[in-house]
C-alpha cells in the first residue's frame, strides 16, 4: 500500500520535506535569537543607565568611540559654546516640544553637539535661550549619532534654517563650521528655564519596534515548519486512500465498466410475417 513513497513523485515530496522543515526551524530559532540579544541589550542599558548616574564623570576622550559599553555613561568637558539649533519634534514626559542644541568647541579643535535641555513648544528662535559665553565645562550622558527613523527621530526635510532633523555628525556638518565627534551629550541638568534630556538606547537596541519584529518572525518560522507537516501527512493520507479504493475496486472508471456490463441489451425490432 504504500510502495507509492518509492515513485519519482514521492521522493520530491519527501526531499523537500526533509529540507524545509530544518530550515524554517533553523530560521526561526535565528530570530528568537536575535530578539533575546536584544532583550539582553535592554537589561544591560537598564543597569548602565542605573550604574553610570552613580559613577563619576570620565573625560570624553577616554569614552569614544561610542558603543553599547560607553553609551550612557557619564562624561565631562570643557569648551567655548558656538552655533546653536533647536531640534523640533522631540518629547519628553509625553509632550511635545524642542531640543535646544549648542556645539561645544573643545581645546581638541573639535566641537561636541550639547543638548542643553527641552522647551515645550514649536521650535522658534526667538524662544530659544541664549547661549552661555566664555569657557564652560559640562557633564553629561554620552549618547550616539543618532539615524532619523529610529527611536522618534524625524527624517523629514526643508526645516527652517537654524533647526536640524537629527543629531548627527552627517546631518550637522553642512550647518556648522567645525569638525565634529561622532557622538553628543546632554547635560545631567538642563540650563536654567529647560527642562533636562534623559539619555536614550542607541538605535536598533533595545525593547523598539524591531525586537517585536524578531518575535514575530520567530512565530512565523515555527508555523511554516508545522504546516509542512500538516501538508505532509495530509498528501499521504490522501495517497493511502486512493491506494485502497483501487485494491477494493472503488477506483474511478470501475463503477462505469460494471454498469455498462449489468445493463439490458435493447430488444431486437419484430419483423412482421406476409400473410
Amino acid at each position: 500500500m504504500y510502495r507509492f513513497l518509492l515513485t519519482p513523485r514521492w521522493w520530491g515530496i519527501n526531499v523537500f520535506v526533509l529540507l524545509a522543515i530544518p530550515f524554517c526551524l533553523f530560521m526561526g530559532s535565528w530570530q528568537l535569537s536575535r530578539f533575546e540579544s536584544r532583550m539582553d541589550d535592554h537589561r544591560a542599558l537598564d543597569r548602565a543607565a542605573e550604574t553610570g548616574k552613580s559613577q563619576p564623570a570620565r573625560p570624553l576622550a577616554g569614552m569614544l568611540p561610542v558603543d553599547k559599553e560607553t553609551v550612557g555613561k557619564r562624561v565631562t568637558v570643557s569648551g567655548r559654546y558656538g552655533e546653536q539649533l533647536l531640534v523640533p519634534d522631540r518629547q519628553v514626559d509625553r509632550k511635545s516640544g524642542y531640543y535646544v542644541l549648542t556645539l561645544l568647541r573643545t581645546d581638541s579643535g573639535k566641537a561636541l553637539p550639547v543638548v542643553r535641555g527641552w522647551l515645550p513648544g514649536k521650535a522658534g528662535a526667538t524662544k530659544a535661550p541664549a547661549v552661555p559665553g566664555g569657557e564652560v565645562s559640562v557633564t553629561g550622558a554620552l549618547q550616539a549619532s543618532e539615524t532619523p527613523g529610529d527611536n522618534g527621530v524625524t527624517a523629514r526635510g526643508g526645516l527652517p534654517s537654524g533647526q536640524v532633523g537629527a543629531i548627527s555628525t552627517a546631518s550637522l556638518v553642512n550647518l556648522v563650521p567645525y569638525d565634529l565627534y561622532d557622538a553628543w551629550v546632554t547635560l545631567d541638568t538642563a540650563d536654567p528655564g529647560m527642562t533636562t534630556v534623559p539619555a536614550e538606547a542607541p538605535a536598533n537596541t533595545g525593547l523598539d519596534l524591531k525586537a517585536f519584529q524578531n518575535l514575530g518572525y520567530t512565530g512565523e518560522w515555527f508555523v511554516f515548519a508545522g504546516f509542512v507537516v500538516f501538508m505532509w501527512f495530509r498528501l499521504l493520507r490522501r495517497e493511502v486512500e486512493a491506494a485502497r479504493d483501487a485494491e477494493l475496486g472503488l477506483a474511478a472508471g470501475d463503477s462505469g465498466t460494471d454498469a455498462d456490463a449489468e445493463a439490458p441489451t435493447p430488444a431486437s425490432p419484430v419483423t412482421s410475417g406476409t400473410p
